[in-house]
C-alpha cells in the first residue's frame, strides 16, 4: 500500500527557516538543558586546529561568525567558557543564520574553467 498524499513539507523562506532554527534551539534548551559548551567548544577548537590544511579559511569562517554575532574583535580569541550567556546566544543565532543561508546555495556547484 503506497502513500499517495502530497508531500508533507513546504518550502520555507530563509527568514522562516532562521526563525524555526532559533525556536528549535530554545526548545532544546528547555527540554535538554542549556549545557551547549562542549559542542561549541568542539566546533571552535576544530576550526582553530593549527594542523588543518584549511586553517586560514576556517579562521575566516570563525571571524565571520563572531562578526555576525557582534562580538568585539578582542573577544574572537576567547574560549567558550569565557563567553557570556548573551554572547553564546548571539553566536548560536549567527550559526543558525549561516545554516539558513547555506540551504539556499546552489545544489551542484562546479568550478569555472
Amino acid at each position: 500500500m503506497a502513500i499517495e498524499q502530497t508531500a508533507a513539507r513546504v518550502p520555507l523562506s530563509p527568514a522562516k527557516r532562521l526563525d524555526g532554527l532559533n525556536h528549535i534551539a530554545e526548545v532544546r534548551a528547555q527540554v535538554f538543558g542549556r549545557d551547549i559548551e562542549p559542542e561549541l567548544e568542539r566546533f571552535i577548537s576544530q576550526m582553530r586546529d593549527a594542523h588543518s590544511e584549511h586553517r586560514q579559511r576556517n579562521m575566516r569562517v570563525l571571524a565571520a561568525l563572531f562578526y555576525m554575532a557582534r562580538l568585539p574583535a578582542e573577544r574572537h580569541g576567547a574560549s567558550v567558557s569565557d563567553l557570556t550567556v548573551d554572547e553564546k546566544r548571539a553566536l548560536i543565532i549567527a550559526m543558525n543564520h549561516f545554516r539558513a543561508a547555506v540551504s539556499l546555495f546552489p545544489k551542484r556547484l562546479a568550478m569555472p574553467v
